[in-house]
């Protein structure tokens, strides 16, 4: 029998991203994209997770799975709380984008910087390495570029990505590895060349994919 995910977007401009990885990385399984913008809107324009919002994505979340989805992917990290609330009071299988992002880099470091353009994201994935890291001692060192996520709405890349280089640069010398916390950071950090090092800096759409895969490889039971 087919598998079956379902991707939850907040941002219309990643679903490509996403199908590509899906395309490679789970070939043959039959995939739904769900885009609701306003989740990333309402939760930046509120600096939380409204709890209309987080009820609007369990209803989307729960009408996936009622239609035969075996794991729900949610592709944004601002409203990963909510999807943790979600996963441990229904038991549905449901994953956050930035799990296996913040998996990868406890995995690589005790020393971890998060940067991010949007402060409703920041602390959600430096929340998420600190439960991640259980009893083991890490140090989560956090940087918000200021003004970035506005230039990137005002259609002002180069502003944006002056922003995120500044941010990653002040950062490599302090950790052992960077977690982005938004995916379209991640063209940016290509741009750095020699000035990270060796250093890895880590984004979630792959990586999110990959677990996606293990999750349908093994029945789409969630951690």
């Amino acid at each position: 029998m087919t598998k079956r995910v379902t991707l939850v977007h907040t941002v219309r401009g990643l679903v490509p991203v996403f199908r590509d990885l899906t395309n490679e990385l789970v070939p043959g399984v039959a995939t739904t994209d769900v885009v609701d913008e306003g989740l990333l809107e309402e939760t930046v324009a509120a600096g939380r997770i409204p709890e209309a919002t987080a009820r609007r994505l369990e209803s989307l979340v729960g009408a996936a799975v009622d239609h035969g989805s075996d794991v729900v992917l949610v592709t944004c990290s601002s409203v990963g709380p909510a999807v943790d609330e979600i996963r441990e009071r229904t038991g549905w299988p449901v994953v956050r984008v930035d799990e296996a992002m913040a998996d990868a880099a406890l995995a690589l470091g005790s020393a971890i910087g998060v940067i991010a353009t949007l402060s409703s994201t920041l602390e959600p994935t430096a929340e998420l390495i600190r439960r991640r890291a259980g009893d083991r001692q890490v140090v989560v060192i956090t940087r918000l570029c200021e003004g970035a996520f506005a230039a990137l709405k005002a259609g002002d890349l180069n502003r944006h990505d002056d922003a995120v280089r500044e941010g990653l640069r002040d950062l490599l010398p302090l950790v052992d590895v960077i977690v982005l916390a938004q995916a379209s950071m991640a063209r940016v950090a290509t741009t750095l060349g020699g000035d990270a090092g060796d250093t890895p800096i880590l984004a979630s759409p792959r990586l999110g994919v990959e677990r996606l895969a293990e999750l349908v490889g093994g029945g789409g039971h969630t951690p």
